[in-house]
């Protein structure tokens, strides 16, 4: 019987509904943070509580769920986009053997001359996602 015929593993299936369980519960927390965010709760009424009823924190101390959730994907969000905005493009940059070092230029007449170098430049030198001449400045928007 040829692999392509022969019946998945159930190794594979357990694999595939623990990936497809995880997501959900991940899409499931998120909801529910997004939601506690949208509607916060009522401060519960303390004036009549005395001794042991009176809780020890007060309500209105604690901070809303939203802000610690855009706060915590945020940090998160900085922690995982900043790696790859500091990247360095060409593995091969400032190596003898760096295909993407090939600068053209021209000069017509008296004119300036005109070249490439300005465009393949950074990525040739080593630079980053951040170091581009165009995409740099969109870049720094981005958290990390």
């Amino acid at each position: 019987m040829a692999r392509h015929a022969a019946p998945p593993s159930p190794r594979r299936t357990l694999l595939r509904a623990g990936l497809t369980l995880t997501a959900a519960g991940a899409a499931l927390g998120l909801g529910g943070a997004a939601a506690q965010a949208a509607a916060p709760a009522a401060p519960l009424p303390l004036s009549g509580l005395s001794g042991t009823d009176k809780p020890l924190l007060d309500v209105t101390e604690i901070p809303i769920a939203g802000e610690a959730v855009a706060s915590a994907v945020g940090h998160s969000a900085a922690g995982a986009i900043g790696p790859v905005k500091n990247l360095q493009l060409d593995p091969l940059a400032g190596t003898g053997t760096d295909p993407l070092d090939n600068v053209l230029g021209t000069q017509i007449a008296d004119f300036k001359p005109i070249s490439t170098a300005a465009v393949t430049g950074p990525v040739t030198d080593g630079g980053a996602l951040k170091d581009l001449p165009l995409v740099g400045g969109v870049v720094a928007l981005l958290p990390g």
